[in-house]
Protein backbone atom coordinates (compact mmCIF):
# COMPACT_ATOMS: atom_id res chain seq x y z
CA UNK A 1 0.00 0.00 0.00
CA UNK A 2 1.54 3.56 -0.57
CA UNK A 3 1.38 5.85 1.43
CA UNK A 4 -1.47 8.80 1.16
CA UNK A 5 0.17 12.06 -0.38
CA UNK A 6 -1.57 15.34 0.89
CA UNK A 7 -1.71 19.00 -1.16
CA UNK A 8 0.13 20.93 1.34
CA UNK A 9 -1.22 24.68 1.83
CA UNK A 10 -0.07 28.02 2.96
CA UNK A 11 -0.89 27.61 7.04
CA UNK A 12 1.08 24.23 6.85
CA UNK A 13 4.59 26.41 6.33
CA UNK A 14 5.57 25.21 10.19
CA UNK A 15 4.93 21.81 9.65
CA UNK A 16 7.28 21.95 6.40
CA UNK A 17 9.59 24.02 8.01
CA UNK A 18 9.60 21.78 10.65
CA UNK A 19 10.14 18.86 8.81
CA UNK A 20 12.97 20.64 6.91
CA UNK A 21 14.83 21.30 10.35
CA UNK A 22 14.26 17.60 11.80
CA UNK A 23 16.80 16.58 8.66
CA UNK A 24 20.58 16.40 10.06
CA UNK A 25 23.17 18.89 8.45
CA UNK A 26 24.05 16.03 5.76
CA UNK A 27 20.49 15.39 4.86
CA UNK A 28 20.13 19.09 4.50
CA UNK A 29 22.64 19.88 2.25
CA UNK A 30 21.70 16.31 0.01
CA UNK A 31 18.51 18.02 -0.72
CA UNK A 32 19.40 21.50 -1.24
CA UNK A 33 23.07 21.03 -2.26
CA UNK A 34 24.54 23.32 0.24
CA UNK A 35 24.50 23.19 4.37
CA UNK A 36 21.32 25.08 4.82
CA UNK A 37 21.31 26.31 8.59
CA UNK A 38 17.17 26.27 10.31
CA UNK A 39 17.44 29.98 9.80
CA UNK A 40 17.70 29.55 5.62
CA UNK A 41 15.51 26.42 5.72
CA UNK A 42 12.52 29.20 7.36
CA UNK A 43 13.51 31.79 4.45
CA UNK A 44 13.21 28.85 2.40
CA UNK A 45 9.66 27.87 3.38
CA UNK A 46 8.60 31.31 3.70
CA UNK A 47 9.49 32.16 -0.16
CA UNK A 48 7.20 29.20 -1.25
CA UNK A 49 4.86 30.72 -3.55
CA UNK A 50 1.57 28.27 -2.97
CA UNK A 51 -0.30 30.46 -5.64
CA UNK A 52 1.76 29.23 -8.18
CA UNK A 53 4.36 25.80 -6.80
CA UNK A 54 3.26 23.07 -4.81
CA UNK A 55 3.95 20.76 -2.34
CA UNK A 56 2.96 17.37 -1.24
CA UNK A 57 3.56 15.62 2.20
CA UNK A 58 3.22 12.47 4.26
CA UNK A 59 1.89 12.24 7.42
CA UNK A 60 2.46 9.59 9.88
CA UNK A 61 -0.76 8.75 12.70
CA UNK A 62 0.33 11.55 14.99
CA UNK A 63 0.68 14.34 12.25
CA UNK A 64 4.09 14.55 11.75
CA UNK A 65 5.26 15.35 8.20
CA UNK A 66 7.73 12.74 7.54
CA UNK A 67 7.91 12.93 3.68
CA UNK A 68 7.72 16.56 1.67
CA UNK A 69 8.27 17.39 -2.04
CA UNK A 70 8.20 21.03 -3.81
CA UNK A 71 7.37 20.98 -7.27
CA UNK A 72 8.75 24.13 -8.61
CA UNK A 73 6.20 25.74 -11.63
CA UNK A 74 7.76 27.75 -14.31
CA UNK A 75 5.40 28.51 -16.84
CA UNK A 76 6.72 30.78 -19.22
CA UNK A 77 9.50 27.45 -19.58
CA UNK A 78 6.73 24.59 -19.26
CA UNK A 79 9.07 22.79 -16.81
CA UNK A 80 8.59 21.80 -13.97
CA UNK A 81 11.33 21.14 -11.09
CA UNK A 82 10.99 18.73 -8.00
CA UNK A 83 12.83 18.23 -5.12
CA UNK A 84 12.00 16.34 -2.52
CA UNK A 85 13.35 15.10 1.13
CA UNK A 86 11.92 11.94 3.49
CA UNK A 87 13.04 11.44 7.42
CA UNK A 88 15.34 8.98 8.13
CA UNK A 89 13.43 6.87 10.02
CA UNK A 90 10.96 6.26 7.26
CA UNK A 91 12.73 5.95 4.18
CA UNK A 92 12.53 2.31 2.46
CA UNK A 93 9.52 2.65 2.97
CA UNK A 94 8.82 4.06 -0.78
CA UNK A 95 7.83 7.55 0.29
CA UNK A 96 10.27 9.32 -1.92
CA UNK A 97 9.18 8.01 -5.18
CA UNK A 98 5.43 8.07 -4.47
CA UNK A 99 6.44 12.05 -3.95
CA UNK A 100 8.19 12.08 -7.49
CA UNK A 101 5.09 10.29 -8.70
CA UNK A 102 2.97 12.62 -7.48
CA UNK A 103 4.77 15.46 -8.47
CA UNK A 104 5.32 14.10 -11.79
CA UNK A 105 1.37 13.49 -12.19
CA UNK A 106 0.75 17.21 -10.97
CA UNK A 107 3.11 18.51 -13.58
CA UNK A 108 1.66 16.56 -16.10
CA UNK A 109 -2.07 17.00 -15.39
CA UNK A 110 -1.26 21.06 -15.53
CA UNK A 111 0.03 20.23 -18.98
CA UNK A 112 3.49 21.08 -18.50
CA UNK A 113 6.29 19.66 -20.69
CA UNK A 114 8.87 18.32 -18.33
CA UNK A 115 9.98 17.28 -14.90
CA UNK A 116 13.67 17.74 -14.04
CA UNK A 117 15.47 17.25 -10.39
CA UNK A 118 19.02 18.42 -9.31
CA UNK A 119 21.14 16.89 -6.60
CA UNK A 120 25.21 16.21 -6.10
CA UNK A 121 26.01 13.27 -7.91
CA UNK A 122 26.71 11.92 -4.24
CA UNK A 123 22.86 11.43 -3.77
CA UNK A 124 22.43 7.70 -4.85
CA UNK A 125 19.10 7.75 -3.52
CA UNK A 126 17.70 10.66 -5.44
CA UNK A 127 19.49 9.02 -8.39
CA UNK A 128 18.29 5.51 -8.14
CA UNK A 129 14.37 7.46 -7.48
CA UNK A 130 14.93 9.77 -10.89
CA UNK A 131 15.99 6.65 -12.79
CA UNK A 132 13.25 4.38 -11.75
CA UNK A 133 11.02 7.03 -12.17
CA UNK A 134 11.79 6.82 -16.25
CA UNK A 135 14.33 9.58 -15.91
CA UNK A 136 16.84 10.49 -17.64
CA UNK A 137 20.05 11.43 -15.32
CA UNK A 138 23.46 13.23 -16.66
CA UNK A 139 26.12 13.88 -14.24
CA UNK A 140 28.56 16.34 -14.47
CA UNK A 141 31.31 18.00 -12.54
CA UNK A 142 30.04 16.60 -9.02
CA UNK A 143 26.21 17.62 -9.79
CA UNK A 144 23.73 15.11 -11.19
CA UNK A 145 20.15 16.50 -13.28
CA UNK A 146 17.28 14.35 -14.17
CA UNK A 147 14.73 15.51 -16.66
CA UNK A 148 11.88 13.42 -18.37
CA UNK A 149 9.37 14.64 -21.19
CA UNK A 150 6.00 14.61 -19.52
CA UNK A 151 3.22 12.68 -21.68
CA UNK A 152 -0.36 14.38 -22.37
CA UNK A 153 -2.60 14.00 -19.59
CA UNK A 154 -5.41 11.74 -19.91
CA UNK A 155 -8.48 11.60 -18.22
CA UNK A 156 -7.54 8.58 -16.06
CA UNK A 157 -4.51 11.12 -15.22
CA UNK A 158 -6.84 13.48 -14.05
CA UNK A 159 -9.02 11.07 -11.82
CA UNK A 160 -6.24 9.31 -10.17
CA UNK A 161 -4.72 12.66 -9.14
CA UNK A 162 -8.30 13.81 -8.33
CA UNK A 163 -9.40 10.13 -6.21
CA UNK A 164 -5.52 10.63 -4.37
CA UNK A 165 -6.78 13.61 -3.44
CA UNK A 166 -9.62 12.44 -1.83
CA UNK A 167 -8.13 9.42 -0.42
CA UNK A 168 -5.01 11.60 1.03
CA UNK A 169 -7.89 13.45 2.87
CA UNK A 170 -9.62 11.34 4.39
CA UNK A 171 -6.52 10.10 5.18
CA UNK A 172 -5.31 12.85 7.46
CA UNK A 173 -8.73 13.57 8.63
CA UNK A 174 -8.88 10.00 10.21
CA UNK A 175 -5.28 10.87 11.49
CA UNK A 176 -6.46 14.28 13.32
CA UNK A 177 -9.42 12.42 14.63
CA UNK A 178 -7.44 9.60 16.37
CA UNK A 179 -4.62 12.22 17.57
CA UNK A 180 -7.63 14.42 19.18
CA UNK A 181 -8.66 11.01 20.59
CA UNK A 182 -6.07 9.77 22.37
CA UNK A 183 -5.05 13.41 23.95
CA UNK A 184 -5.37 13.14 28.18
CA UNK A 185 -8.48 14.48 29.33
CA UNK A 186 -8.89 17.45 30.77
Amino acid sequence: MTAAVQKLVTFQTGEIARHLKRLSAEDRRLRFGTYMSDTAVERYVDKIDFSRDKVFGIFETGLVLSGVAHLALEPDSGAAELGLSVDSGHRGKGYGFTLLNRGKLHAQNLAYKKLYMHCLAENQIMIHLARKAGMQVVTEQGESDAHVVLNEATYGDHTRELMGDQVALIDYLLKRQTRWLQRPPG
